[in-house]
């Protein structure tokens, strides 16, 4: 009743010159396959069954294809930071840190207890060392950072610490964590050590505020007391040289006098020599003149006779004072 047809589909046929190229076409993407890109802020390191071959720059470049070689490529120029003493649990909307304080508890060099939490920054300088030096770099330079800091912060007092010598510190630490990664070969450059928080423990937070309270004040007492001794000493200085100076005239004028004196007493040496009755008339009168300023004087010859010869001191005084 039914009679059964049959179909025959004839399939496509692949060219035989097409299956003899898809090995070819394997093989090109294959090698395609080593054909990398390096970012204008990284390296590529390359890697020959897991040794160290070379290293690229920034831009297209190529190697063997896997697993004959293959391609690191390290953020050289990307400034990473380790935290010491605190940790950043959350930054936004609110900056959230949580205190480790086994790391941040060290020793000063007098022998005070202070909290230091530290910012280290750093970046890849050498990306083959990076990878291959050392195991965990972070971790290392965070080792390293506790070390150069546990020993700075032990040569220097609590006071350096805490307030005028933080630069000198930084600085310091720096160059001693650097020292340390530049021997174990790191490939790590140190940018900048930052003393984020540096504090006494909260158990004698309250002596250090008395302590820095004090010191305050003895500052302001030492203040006012440069102050007082910067008015008094110049004044004092002043009426000293005052002082001086009316000696030293005093004493040229006394020493003025006595050599007039002394030439007065040659000369009237001189004078009696030649005439002595003259002169000692002339000084006896002078003397009169001296004694008795306010009265009149008359002279009397007493080898006269006859007319009473008047010699008016006073008058001639008068007549040569007109002159």
């Amino acid at each position: 009743m039914y009679e059964e047809v049959r179909v025959r589909v004839k399939r496509p046929q692949i060219p035989a010159w097409l299956v003899s190229l898809f090995p070819l076409v394997l093989v090109v993407a294959w090698f395609a396959t080593g054909i990398y890109t390096v970012g204008p802020e990284s390296q590529g390191v390359v890697l020959r069954f897991g040794r160290h071959v070379g290293t690229t720059g920034p831009g297209i470049h190529y190697h063997l294809p896997w697993p004959l070689e293959t391609v690191a490529v390290v953020p050289v120029s990307e400034i990473q930071r380790v935290e010491i003493g605190f940790r950043t649990v959350e930054l936004r909307p609110r900056p959230i840190y949580q205190s480790v304080p086994e790391e941040a508890t060290m020793l000063t060099g007098d022998e005070n207890i202070i909290m230091a939490e530290t910012i280290v920054q750093y970046r890849i300088k050498d990306a083959a060392d990076y990878l291959f030096n050392v195991s965990d770099p972070g971790n290392a330079v965070k080792r390293a950072t506790q070390a150069a800091l546990r020993q700075v912060v032990g040569s220097h007092g609590v006071d350096d610490v805490l307030t005028t010598g933080k630069a000198a510190i930084q600085d310091e630490v720096r160059q001693a964590v650097q020292e340390i990664l530049d021997r174990y070969e790191a490939g790590i450059t140190i940018i900048a050590v930052q003393l984020q928080d540096v504090h006494p423990p909260q158990a004698v937070i309250g002596a250090f505020q008395d302590v820095a309270s004090a010191r305050e004040d003895q500052a302001r007492i030492v203040n006012q007391a440069e102050a007082y001794a910067n008015e008094v000493i110049p004044r004092a200085r002043g009426e000293a040289a005052a002082i001086i100076q009316q000696a030293e005239a005093y004493r040229a004028s006394r020493i003025a006098r006595a050599q007039g004196d002394a030439e007065r007493f040659r000369l009237l040496a001189d004078a009696y020599r030649a005439a002595p009755d003259v002169t000692r008339t002339r000084l006896y009168l002078e003397t009169m003149e001296e004694v008795l300023p306010e009265i009149r004087k008359v002279i009397v010859d007493s080898q006269s006779s006859s007319v009473l010869p008047l010699l008016d001191l006073t008058q001639l005084a008068q007549e040569g004072a007109s002159r």
